[in-house]
Formats: structure tokens, sequence, C-alpha cells
């Protein structure tokens, strides 16, 4: 047998453990290379679960409640300090006593003023944060009754938001108007646009007024002023008494925290960017085209902080009125741009 000649080919039995498999087996848990988890694994099944219950038992998906230990611990404090103030006085008040009669019995009635002003500032302050509620629930309950098809609920609101602005002798004619027309009008939309018409429209004229001068100042004053911090201050202090008679005009009473929360709110409301943006455009068109480059940085200063505080005067307008714009439109900040035009004129 020569060595050139061919190998044969070996034979191996089915069951030997040489056999290689062809097809290897796939993991239970792959299909189609995708892992798939299971469901008792499955995290997000579960908290799509215990949220879809937390909604249907709150009506809203709130994060769980904490216990409260910053409101304890205010309170907590609030009571120490109360009692140590008591304490300091009680003791002022013997020391007195123990060296005059006279002094004592002027510290007791000393006292007795305090808590009573005490008294009467917390219930003004009461007062004003009902009035400024008050408001706004006139406001849901116009527009509830706006989309009501019982005429009810629209006699109803008007006869409330007439008794909320009696006070005001521009809304007497308003208020004969309404009771003479109001059996005429068988649609609610109707009824509530004649009762915006009739009582909001002579104040709204009259916050317009009041917009218009307060911007008129704010840009005399801070185009004048030569400090940037005094601008600052004068612009919050008419920004805050310009609120304050928004809300007096249309029915509110705030007090000190009352006037607070209506800054807030009127903040909130603000688009600032918004505000930027309308400032440079009317700034270009108080100053004419080409003009603002020769004119004193100052003027167009104080032409942006008008407008910004007819821009705020805008907001609180929209929060301290008791129904919302419908029938007589809404004041833009253009509105104002003629006021503005002569900044040397001298605040009224």
């Amino acid at each position: 047998m020569s060595d050139d000649a061919p190998r044969k080919p070996m034979k191996f039995s089915e069951t030997s453990e040489t056999t290689v498999e062809t097809a290897p087996r796939r993991p239970a848990w792959f299909d189609n290379g995708v892992i798939e988890t299971p469901p008792e694994e499955d995290i997000f099944e579960a908290e799509g679960i215990e949220a879809e219950r937390r909604i249907a038992e709150t009506g809203s998906l709130k994060p769980a409640r904490r216990f409260p230990f910053f409101k304890i611990f205010s309170a907590a404090l609030g009571v120490l300090v109360s009692m140590g103030i008591g304490l300091w006085i009680d003791r002022l008040v013997n020391d007195l006593f123990g060296r005059e009669d006279w002094l004592g019995y002027v510290a007791l009635a000393t006292v007795a003023v305090l808590i009573l002003s005490a008294i009467g500032f917390v219930a003004r302050e009461l007062y004003g944060l009902k009035s400024l509620t008050n408001i706004q629930t006139l406001k849901q309950e116009a527009r509830d009754a706006a989309r009501s098809r019982s005429r009810d609920d629209a006699a109803k609101t008007v006869k409330a938001l007439s008794a909320h602005l009696a006070h005001r002798p521009e809304t007497a004619r308003g208020r004969k108007a309404l009771e003479d027309h109001a059996r005429e009008i068988i649609d609610n939309p109707g009824m509530m646009a004649l009762a915006e018409s009739e009582l909001l429209a002579p104040l709204d004229e009259e916050a317009r007024r009041m917009i218009a001068n307060a911007a008129r100042r704010v840009s005399v004053v801070t185009a004048v002023s030569p400090r940037a911090l005094v601008d600052i201050g004068y612009v919050l202090f008419e920004a805050a008494r310009l609120i304050r008679m928004l809300a007096f005009l249309y029915g509110g009473r705030p007090g000190f925290f009352g006037l607070i929360r209506l800054l807030r709110e009127t903040v909130a409301h603000l688009a600032v960017t918004g505000a930027i943006a309308v400032g440079d455009d009317a700034i270009q068109q108080v100053l004419g085209h080409g003009l603002a480059s020769k004119v004193s940085a100052r003027l167009g200063e104080g032409v942006a902080n008008g407008l910004m505080t007819a821009r705020i005067g805008i907001a609180a307008m929209d929060l301290c009125r008791p129904m919302d714009f419908a029938e007589i439109r809404r004041p833009k900040v253009t509105d104002f741009l003629n006021v503005l035009k002569d900044t040397s004129k001298t605040p009224r």
C-alpha cells in the first residue's frame, strides 16, 4: 500500500460524546433577541398600578404626605415665644407696681391697648383676605353662570355682583339699568354681558386712568433720578400702590398680608419676557425709528419702566376684577403709549 493513498473517512456513532449540536438552545427568556422581564419582576407595571390606585382614591396624583415636622416646630416655637413675651410683660407690670402704683396702672392700660390693637389688626387682615377670596369666588360663579342653562344661576350671580359693588357710586346707574332690563334678557350669556357692560365699564375706565397716571409718574421719576437704586425703589412703591388702589376699586379690602398675596399673584401672572419684548417695540414707536440712539438713555429707561408699570397694572386688573373680560376689551400695554410720549409732563 502506497503512502500517497487517500485516507478513508472515519465513522462516528450518533450516541458518541463528540457529537456537535448544530442548533444552539435559546434561553427561555429570549424572544428574537429581546429580553423579557417576568411579570412578577416588572417594577414599572407595579408603579403604574399604584399610581392608578392613588388617583382613584384621591382624584389626583400627589406625593404621599410626610409628617409635618416643620409645622409642629413652628407652632411650638410660636407658643414658647408667646409665653416668654407674656412672662416678660407680667414681670414688667409687677415691677412697675412695686415702684409706684400709678406706673403699674399705666402699664396695665398700655397692655390693654396693645391687646385690643392686635385683635383689630388680625380681624382687619382676615377681612381683607376674605374680600380677595370673595372676588375670586364671584369670578368663578360668573364663568359657571355664563355656561349654565338655568336662568336662576345668572340672576343669582348678577345680584351678588351688584351687592359686591354697591358701595361704588360709579355703579349706581348700572345697577338701576340691571333692575330695569334684567327681565327682558332670557339667555345667561346676554345677562352676564349686560352686567359686565353696566357695572364694570365705569370701573374699568377709572382703572385705566389709574394705570396711566402711575405709568406716567414712574416714567418721569426714573428718567430724572440719578441712581438705579432709587429707580428700583420707586417702581416697587408705585407698583404696590397701584395694585392696592385697583383692589379697592373692584371691591377688595387688602391689608398688609392681603397686599403681599396680591403682589405674589401679580408677579406670577406676568410674563417677563413678553413685557421686555413689548417694551422694546414700544420704545421704538415712542422715540421714532433711528432716534433711540440719539436720545438720552435715561429717557428710554423711563419709558421702559413706565410700560412695565402699565403691564403690572393690567395684570392686577385681571386678578382684582370680579369678572373676566368678555364684552369689554381687555386693555393692552400699547394703549398707554400716548401717555408716555411726553415724559416731561408733571405727573398728576
